[in-house]
């Protein structure tokens, strides 16, 4: 993405191998389109005045000034700039801050990231704004200073920001649900239908016997609500699922393709390729050197 940067963008890094552990940086972005370059962070971009559309893997979703937008690492994703961005990026490792190690702690893995049921992004009122800016000056303030136990206050300042985005998130998702409508149950039974399933069964129609729904009726629930079709939902959760066994098993990659349903190897490693950007073998073999291979101690 070309944007212009308003201030040096600050970071903090890796005291173990010198690679990124944080980043913050203000940008700004003109109107267009904007492929945005694939990271191996976690990142958060803070919207605060503009609108466009936010593509994430399969999905298209348009977003409002003071929107947050969430992107998980590897992650293909980019922006349309209907109109003059301004905003704050933000960017941290798992090896700063793993939201599996820490989910208890501030619950936001599947629902700010890995959530391929929901929409990537909140909206932030005007009290949430106050509060957000000055999470972020603080950060800002401890990146450039570099005082003692910067770290430690700096994954501090991110718990709350993670935490307090999940209950934003949260919340608006029960707005979302409104009373009588058959709409968010019937998208909570497909949910649980793909999490049972998705290893297994790909067929969108089977989906929908089980749903006793037509197929046709099913996709446009799915498009209407989920801003992707239901294949590219499939695709979206065994790819999850493949990035978690390669980052915390020692399985070898064709057994985890075979667990995945797929007999053809060089099938897996092109789907997987398409949606990260690197081979299965890249993906583990590069993660697991710069985690010193705790990332495996999850197995």
């Amino acid at each position: 993405m070309k944007s212009v940067v308003e201030e040096t963008p600050l970071h903090l890094y890796d005291p173990r191998n010198g690679d990124l552990a944080l980043k913050l940086e203000h940008f700004q972005v003109a109107p267009g389109d904007w492929e945005l370059p694939r990271s191996n962070c976690f990142t958060i971009y803070w919207i605060q005045l503009g609108r466009g559309d936010f593509h994430a893997d399969f999905g298209c979703y348009s977003f409002e000034p003071n929107s947050l937008l969430f992107r998980v690492p590897y992650q293909f994703a980019r922006l349309h700039a209907a109109e003059h961005l301004r905003g704050i990026l933000l960017q941290f490792h798992a090896n700063f801050f793993c939201i599996e190690t820490h989910h208890e702690e501030v619950g936001c893995n599947g629902i700010l990231f890995n959530d391929v049921y929901g929409l990537p992004f909140i909206t932030l009122g005007p009290l949430s704004v106050v509060e957000f800016a000055r999470l972020f000056d603080l950060m800002s303030g401890e990146l450039r200073d570099a005082a003692l136990a910067h770290s430690e206050v700096l994954v501090s300042y991110l718990k709350i920001l993670l935490i307090q985005s999940t209950r934003l998130k949260l919340g608006q998702q029960q707005l979302s649900q409104l009373p009588g409508s058959r709409v968010p149950g019937m998208l909570r039974q497909l949910q649980e239908l793909v999490e049972t399933h998705f290893r297994q069964q790909r067929s969108p129609s089977k989906y929908a016997e089980f749903l006793a729904i037509s197929p046709k009726a099913l996709a446009r629930l799915v498009k209407t609500h989920l801003h992707k079709t239901l294949t590219e939902l499939i695709r979206e959760r065994i790819l999850k699922q493949a990035k978690w066994e390669l980052l915390h098993t020692r399985k070898p990659v064709k057994e985890i393709a075979l667990e995945l349903g797929f007999e053809d190897i060089f099938y897996f490693s092109r789907m997987f390729k398409r949606g990260t950007g690197c081979s299965p073998t890249f993906f583990r073999d590069f993660e697991t050197e710069i985690r010193g291979g705790r990332n495996l101690s999850m197995s």
